[in-house]
């Protein structure tokens, strides 16, 4: 019995020090709680509303998009803060109330010293609580969200926030990698050499065109400003007249002063016509005892010739890549590789756009134009190469004029993007990439070359933008080879004698008025909520995504 008792009696023993020992620490805790309940609470009252600042908030989102690639990053939303903050107190409030309300029923001599302060504590963390539930209240989601990003937008205006938001925008989007970049266009010259190698004819033809056997490369992807992705380009392909046909080149000049506009004309009662019978049905037709070339007749047989010469070089390339051809609504040859393994760097599917030109003097060539039956455009491609190349010398070596281009291009993009179909038709025919070359390369000529230095991007850029608007609301963006501007080119770009005869030209003359206001006003407030605007995400880049982008066109 005794050693049974024994037991028991230790744990009576025991029982009571733990009981005393309850006693002392929950006297201790409401001696702690009570005198550092103000100081806990005024701690979590400023954390909350440092979190909620909207100046940590934009701190956390530039800090998020410096680190999006190299982790997962979690940013504060003000839309579940507030009733978290809310309920925190609440439940603080009510273990408040619950801790002394037990101290009070066991009787602890600690729960009866100082109740004034303890009430004037509870009255404190009521009014905390009916401050952050009326602010949530008063914040709803939509306007809080409106209000990140005007103060966003305001901090855009002093040049660092919006800057740094272009920069971060610019190597996620819009810049290309050199090497996906340079194996691209490998692949496209290999491809469009073999062409135009078995299309060649050494001994011209009598009555039949042929491939010159030589290509010109022009465009934004081998001007470095291209954007988005390395899968469009362009290629001229020089035609040879058959032998004995002289044509001559005519300007259409007309009240509107347009792009250059001209004519392939054979002499008046020209012979060969007459004896080639075949060919002037088949290329040509009379007008008033002269005979034009027609544009459309020359695509349809650019196309059948380049089908017969992909036929011939196919092999060698099917097994690494698909190769198809079609004609487009607007008379276009567009030549697709759409790679089967890793012979294109980074299976990346490829447009080759291929341009029948016809050769004039000092490097000059007639396009066929969309703007008119008989009418073709006139291209410079080895004039702007030539000054581009110049303008690359004399500015510094950090230089961010390709960026600026390219930012602007961007911008032309992402805001034609959320446009209906009718309006971003026209605001892409206005902003066309040749105009906004234009307006680029007669800023870079009019500049200091050391005001293209990389720290002045976004001051460039505002200079860019405020020319384009200058010239929209003014009606007129001079061509860059023919603006009728003396002394504004190098005298290292020798143009051809036609151009020196030809009349100023004008790229906007045939757009309405209605049209230039909207896409002035469009450019101003894409510039002012760039921020906004660069925030509401770019597409996928998908099949689809590329195809919508080509409506810009890139060719110089």
């Amino acid at each position: 019995m005794r050693g049974l008792l024994l037991p028991s009696a230790h744990a009576a023993s025991v029982k009571e020090p733990n009981r005393v020992n309850f006693s002392l620490h929950d006297n201790f805790c409401s001696k702690w709680w009570k005198e550092h309940q103000l100081g806990l609470i005024f701690s979590i009252w400023t954390s909350g509303s440092a979190w909620a600042s909207p100046d940590h908030s934009y701190r956390a989102e530039v800090d998020w998009r410096r680190s999006r690639r190299r982790m997962s990053v979690y940013t504060l939303n003000l839309r579940f803060f507030w009733p978290l903050v809310t309920c925190i107190l609440t439940a603080l409030l009510l273990l408040h109330q619950y801790i002394f309300r037990g101290l009070e029923d066991q009787g602890s001599d600690c729960a009866d010293q100082g109740p004034g302060v303890v009430t004037l504590f509870k009255y404190i963390l009521a009014f905390i609580l009916c401050y952050f539930f009326i602010r949530y209240c008063s914040g709803q989601p939509g306007s809080v969200r409106r209000g990140f990003h005007k103060v966003l937008e305001v901090h855009g205006k002093s040049g660092v926030s919006k800057r740094e938001l272009l920069d971060d925008h610019y190597e996620r989007h819009v810049r290309l990698s050199p090497h996906v970049l340079g194996h691209s266009k490998a692949h496209v010259a290999k491809l469009v050499s073999e062409l135009v190698r078995v299309g060649r004819t050494d001994v011209p033809p009598e009555s039949s065109l042929a491939f010159r056997g030589d290509f010109i490369q022009i465009g934004s992807s081998y001007e470095e400003h291209k954007v988005g992705s390395p899968d469009c380009f362009d290629i001229l392909v020089p035609l040879r007249a058959p032998r004995g046909l002289k044509l001559e080149t005519s300007a259409c000049t007309d009240k509107h002063r347009g792009p250059p506009l001209c004519t392939l004309n054979t002499p008046r009662k020209a012979e060969w016509t007459r004896r080639h019978k075949a060919f002037t049905d088949t290329f040509m037709h009379s007008s008033q005892n002269v005979y034009k070339m027609s544009p459309d007749s020359v695509q349809r047989w650019f196309y059948t010739a380049t089908q017969r010469c992909l036929a011939a070089v196919r092999y060698p390339f099917d097994q690494r890549c698909s190769l198809s051809l079609s004609l487009s609504e607007e008379q276009q040859v567009l030549l697709r590789m759409t790679p089967r393994s890793d012979y294109v760097c980074c299976h990346i599917s490829m447009g080759i756009r291929l341009i029948p030109a016809f050769p004039l003097s000092d490097g000059g060539f007639l396009v066929a134009s969309q703007q008119g039956k008989d009418l073709w455009t006139v291209y410079f491609p080895r004039q702007e190469q030539r000054l581009l190349t110049c303008l690359k010398g004399r500015l510094p070596s950090n230089s961010c004029h390709l960026k600026c281009l390219q930012l602007l291009k961007e911008i032309r993009n992402l805001s034609g993007e959320v446009l209906d179909q009718q309006s971003g038709a026209e605001w892409g025919r206005v902003l066309s990439s040749y105009a906004l070359k234009t307006a680029w390369i007669r800023l870079l000529l009019s500049t200091p070359p050391e005001a293209w230095d990389e720290c002045n991007l976004v001051d460039r850029l505002d200079d860019l933008l405020r020319s384009l608007r200058d010239s929209l609301q003014s009606r007129a963006l001079c061509h860059l080879l023919l603006g009728g501007v003396n002394g504004l080119l190098p005298d290292s770009v020798a143009l051809p004698k036609l151009v020196k005869e030809m009349v100023p030209s004008n790229l906007w003359a045939e757009f309405s008025d209605v049209t230039l206001d909207m896409v002035s006003a469009r450019l101003t407030y894409s510039w002012n909520h760039l921020p906004r605007l660069i925030r509401l995400g770019r597409p996928q880049r998908t099949s689809l995504g590329r195809v919508v982008r080509c409506k810009y066109v890139d060719a110089e």
